[in-house]
């Protein structure tokens, strides 16, 4: 297959094309089963071993939420005389001692 053989096609979410009545009987039918129905054989299992391996995401991004909070003035400015970046710092400090307090329990 050469590149000018190559088709594309984008999928634009916000135009879905609709549903066929075979796709939404497929879906209802598929819906309708219960787990203990599905076939997994051909899943790995995923262990202990696994997630020891296991990587976050790269391209992983948290989603910001925007908020006032207010710091004592000697701990905001130990943390700008770091330079810029002052809010990632805050923010890595806190995710620190959010991991830290879950792998407590």
């Amino acid at each position: 297959m050469s590149r000018n053989d190559r088709v594309t096609f984008d999928l634009d979410p916000q135009r879905a094309h609709a549903l066929t009545g075979a796709e939404r009987a497929e879906i209802a039918a598929l819906a309708a089963l219960p787990d203990s129905a599905i076939d997994t054989s051909d899943e790995p299992e995923l262990n202990a071993a696994f997630f020891a391996k296991a990587a976050r995401n790269p391209f992983y991004r948290p989603v910001k939420a925007q908020l006032t909070v207010r710091l004592d003035a000697d701990v905001l400015a130990w943390l700008r005389a770091g330079g810029r970046g002052y809010q990632t710092k805050i923010n890595a400090i806190l995710r620190q001692a959010m991991l830290r307090d879950a792998a407590g329990d």
